[in-house]
């Protein structure tokens, strides 16, 4: 925990911090509790020095990986490029087109120690497949920025996967020649072309629905995935199942596990040689690996396989498996090999999750065993204990992630207990196993009848999730809290994990923390970075004003707010090519220039008069008359801060921009709004 807190505060800071004074801290800091150690101090005095030294520990560790991970960002360049670049993989489809990640060899106007490492590109058509090369006549941006301030960060999620930049193609991919690529990126390419090749086939046998899901379940391709079903998915709280991570990782290594146990002990002369369990352990520890190379080892897979392998390795050890000591190593070894995490909703949920159920375990009261009970007693019991045992997890799990599902996505699925009750037997012993077994003989052409029965489970599994996506009221729309407040239920609900006896319910309040913490007023106003989009609060609904364009920003804010997103009213707005401005004050405070170019004197004071706020993209020389009691917001300022939120401040406005909480950190570099893709 000392550790992991150490890291969000390397993550809080607002300035980049120098890595001596860190790593000094360290050393010095677990010397002291080295030296208070050997004196023979007591628990009292060395416990907080070890915290501390832990603390400093946690720090250190995410500046190095910083340091490590450092690679050049694309810079905003002012004219299309050309680029050169490897297809090292297919990645998730964007809201303009299919994307793929590339290994650039070349950029134009871009000297090699200026070149990033990938690139995320958008391509028109078809995607190509890993292992092509390619030629782009593209916009190349760095990686996008937040949406709003506070909101979840793409461009330091991107600076620690390696991605420099994005671009967008503006014409048809083209074959290249380029000079034979190093081992290492040969080697990726391979590996991804295997798993698109695989994807492929899952989806020729089960169509295009059934089997893009089928897919995203066994290599984390959802280029097949239509937005209906992602939506059917998201608001029945069965996305999670769309991500590979600990639970897919769980039913892989498990269903391996007790299946090659069971074999061991079905065959009593290997049974007497060869201890089974720890046999299973290795078979498990195998599919972990094996399934993580399918899956193209995205983050929330790697954390889940390295807790999934500490579990296998204590049974090698012949340590219990499911135990908070075993969840804290796997969380340690995750924290130092990839700090960043601590700061990603997903390490969040899971290991708030899998607390939470080992806790739940230790609890559990032990079923005495029956003497002589006649087999249908025994059947009843069995069923009814297991229902109990399934219903208690999925509460229990949804509890502990409740506060971080409320904080960072800011939907809550009302009816995701239902849905995951429905779908869990369907997706632990039959959708998972087939999906495996069909996944690994689909290759030599008997995969056929395993993928089927997985295709059925898909089926069932997207028919529930409709269901339940449809009922009413199924999906609540609840408001970022203060971001301290998530600290807040953090450690509520580690109390209540960590703590014995009843007095862990002491914890319940602070754990609760994000649902009844009171909300600050919603923004008057939004205006997206560049001065491309804005949106304004009526009435608890926002409205935005250039509806359809770069609406996922505009649609992560209102709910970041609390607000239902809804376009402005056609008829109280006059709206051209490069500008849209309310023809009353009742119609909206905000005026909009999106040219690239700056407008002229007359249009400029023409936006001025109609509203109390004038966002221009381009940078503005001089202010007409009409625009000095007006707030105008241009190129310089958005370049300088990104989007901003304002509230009305008597008669001028409060600003809080996306810089003054981001600060000034490696992956903070600005983008162009017009490439950015956002849908990231």
């Amino acid at each position: 925990m000392a550790f992991g807190g150490g890291c969000a505060v390397y993550f809080v800071l607002r300035f980049e911090p120098a890595f001596w004074p860190l790593g000094l801290a360290a050393v010095v800091a677990f010397g002291v509790w080295g030296a208070a150690k050997g004196a023979g101090r007591s628990r009292r005095v060395t416990w907080p020095l070890l915290m501390i030294a832990c603390l400093a520990a946690g720090l250190a560790a995410a500046k190095a990986r910083t340091v490590f991970v450092a690679a050049p960002i694309a810079p905003t360049l002012s004219e299309p490029t050309v680029i050169e670049a490897w297809v090292v993989d297919v990645d998730s489809p964007g809201q303009r087109g299919a994307r793929v990640v590339i290994a650039p060899v070349w950029i134009r106007g871009l000297s090699p120690d200026q070149t990033p490492v990938r690139l995320r590109a958008t391509v028109r058509g078809q995607p190509p497949r890993p292992g092509e090369a390619i030629r782009l006549f593209a916009i190349l941006n760095p990686p996008p920025a937040p949406a709003s301030p506070g909101a979840y960060d793409f461009g330091r999620n991107a600076f620690f996967q390696g991605m420099g930049g994005v671009a967008f193609a503006l014409g048809e991919t083209r074959a290249a020649d380029l000079p034979h690529a190093p081992w290492r990126l040969r080697l990726e390419m391979a590996v991804n072309g295997a798993r698109y090749g695989l994807a492929r086939r899952i989806v020729a046998r089960l169509g295009e629905r059934t089997g893009g899901i089928a897919a995203a379940m066994t290599t984390s391709h959802e280029t097949w995935i239509n937005q209906e079903d992602l939506d059917v998915m998201r608001d029945s709280g069965l996305a999670h199942i769309l991500s590979v991570s600990g639970l897919h990782m769980a039913i892989v290594g498990g269903f391996v596990f007790f299946g090659v146990r069971l074999g061991v002990a079905a065959w009593p002369w290997l049974a007497l040689r060869v201890p089974g369990k720890k046999v299973a352990a290795l078979a498990g520890l195998s599919a972990i690996a094996a399934y993580l190379v399918v899956s193209g080892a995205p983050p929330p897979a790697e954390r889940a396989a390295i807790t999934a392998s500490i579990a296998f390795l204590a049974i090698l050890l012949d340590r219990q498996a499911v135990t908070m000591h075993g969840l804290a190593v796997a969380a340690f070894v995750v924290l130092a090999l990839q700090p960043e995490a601590v700061v990603t909703p997903g390490f969040q949920m899971s290991f708030a999750a899998t607390a939470a159920l080992v806790a739940l375990v230790e609890a559990w009261p032990k079923r005495p065993r029956e003497i002589s009970a006649p087999w249908p007693i025994l059947a009843i019991q069995r069923f009814s204990g297991w229902i109990t045992a399934a219903v208690a997890a999925s509460v229990v799990a949804g509890l502990a992630t409740g506060p971080f599902a409320m904080q960072h996505f800011n939907r809550t699925a009302m009816y995701g207990l239902l849905a995951n009750l429905g779908t869990s037997p369907v997706a632990d012993f039959i959708l998972m196993p087939a999906l495996a077994l069909g996944a690994v003989l689909e290759p030599v052409g008997l995969g056929g009848p395993f993928l089927a029965v997985a295709g059925w489970g898909v089926d069932l599994m997207l028919a529930i999730g409709s269901w339940t996506a449809h009922l009413p009221g199924a999906v609540r729309t609840i408001p970022s809290a203060p971001d301290f407040v998530l600290l807040i239920a953090f450690v509520g609900v580690l109390f209540i994990c960590l703590w014995r006896g009843r007095l862990r319910w002491l914890g319940l309040p602070l754990a609760a923390a994000v649902l009844i913490w009171h909300r600050p007023p919603a923004p008057d106003l939004w205006i997206g970075d560049g001065g491309t989009n804005a949106a304004f609060s009526r009435q608890g609904e926002a409205v935005v004003v250039r509806p359809g364009v770069r609406e996922f920003a505009a649609d992560l804010w209102s709910r970041r707010r609390g607000m239902a997103l809804i376009g402005r009213d056609a008829d109280g707005w006059t709206c051209d090519r490069f500008s849209c401005r309310p023809q009353s004050a009742a119609a909206g405070p905000v005026a909009l220039w999106w040219g690239k170019r700056a407008p002229d004197s007359e249009r400029l004071a023409s936006l001025c008069q109609a509203a109390d706020v004038v966002g221009v993209r381009a940078v503005v020389t001089n202010l007409p008359a009409s625009c000095a009691d007006r707030l105008v917001l241009d190129g310089v300022d958005f370049a300088r801060g990104g989007a901003v939120e304002l509230w009305r401040d008597g008669e001028g406005w409060r600003a809080v921009r996306t810089t003054d909480v981001r600060g000034n950190r490696p992956w903070t570099r600005q983008p162009d709004p017009d490439v950015s893709d956002s849908g990231a």
